[in-house]
């Protein structure tokens, strides 16, 4: 990337403080940015940076004063997080450019796999029959592609992601590396005296626009579907059991673990560490918290934390509690020991 402030300023619309014409040639943190490097201020907390950084240029939220940084060059903007991500952006389509469409001779692709234009299928990689890959779709070393699996266009599936039978995923998608799709559901009748697997006969569907994180899992359906839907973005480490269906637009971070045919909602993010049962349906426009446990159903438009969950204004009443448990114990324990003397006396 080698870009003037003015052009920089056309990608992210903002306005320049500064010199337009100075050149930008990497991205950093405001502590570690060198010259001919680009920056951003998004939380006010390390605004004590902004004195001794030597970038090139920051980002700079435009509702802060910046006058007191006369000697900087600035790109006021609304929002420097998305700006710089707006940048970033450019030069990860750089790196994802270094790689070229193509088919690898160590490659194994069934004869009746439908592919699209600029593919790319990395060394070792495995399609199965009568699958469908989309136009410019790259699917990487050492990744599984099972029978009648249906992948969009402009994909990326990393190294050593297992996508099995019938699958279908859609356009734009991101798969990292680890990544299992389709394995089967934990299902099984516990009879007593023996435990009998159900047949995991159903599959998986993936949106558009979807991102799922390294070593997460997504089980195929009992029967039906497992489903997640557009512009859904999943976490490393993540468990989707089968028959889950999740909306459009929400954000499951690291460790989440999601039973059963249970339905979430869109506009849902859920914090690192929850656990949610099976079953159950958890409403549009919800936060959950980290750690937290959910057992039954929520309604639309809650924030909401802890075990069991509560509104999160009163999980943190309960946690301010709890950190005086051991004084209100010591407490109680003098009042009942000052009463029994009392009795004796």
């Amino acid at each position: 990337m080698k870009l003037t402030l003015k052009q920089i300023n056309e990608i992210v619309k903002g306005s320049v403080f500064g010199n337009e014409e100075a050149v930008i040639e990497g991205v950093n943190s405001l502590e570690d940015a060198g010259e001919r490097e680009l920056s951003f201020l998004g939380n006010k907390k390390y605004a004590h940076f902004m004195k001794d950084t030597k970038a090139e240029a920051v980002l700079f939220p435009a509702n802060m004063p910046y006058e007191e940084y006369k000697n900087k060059n600035l790109i006021l903007v609304d929002n420097p997080q998305l700006a710089f991500a707006k940048i970033l952006t450019l030069l990860d389509n750089e790196r994802l450019a270094a790689i070229k469409p193509g088919i690898s001779p160590k490659a194994s692709i069934a004869e009746d796999v439908v592919l699209g234009k600029g593919i790319t299928v990395g060394h070792n990689a495995v399609i199965e029959e009568r699958s469908n890959i989309g136009d410019n779709t790259k699917i990487l070393a050492n990744s599984y592609i099972g029978n009648d699996v249906s992948i969009g266009k402009n994909c990326l599936i990393y190294p050593n992601v297992t996508i099995r039978e019938k699958t279908k995923i859609g356009d734009n998608c991101i798969i990292h590396p680890g990544v299992v799709i389709g394995g089967d559901g934990f299902g099984f009748v516990n009879t007593g005296k023996e435990i009998y697997k159900i047949p995991q006969i159903g599959h998986v569907e993936i949106g558009n626009n979807v991102e799922i994180g390294a070593n997460t899992t997504v089980d195929r359906a009992a029967i039906g579907k497992t489903f997640i839907g557009d512009n859904t973005k999943i976490d490393n480490l993540v468990m989707v059991a089968h028959n889950v269906h999740i909306g459009k637009n929400t954000m499951i971070v690291s460790q989440v673990g999601i039973a059963g045919s249970t339905k979430i909602g869109d506009n849902v993010t859920i914090g690192g560490q929850v656990g949610i049962v099976g079953h159950i349906k958890i409403g549009n426009n919800i936060t959950i918290g980290a750690k937290s446990g959910i057992t039954s159903d929520l309604k639309d438009n809650q924030v909401l934390a802890g075990y069991p969950v509560q509104a999160y204004r009163k999980h943190l009443e309960t946690q301010a509690v709890m950190k005086k448990l051991p004084e209100i114990y010591d407490q109680i324990k003098s009042l009942i020991k000052n009463k029994e003397e009392k009795k004796v006396l």
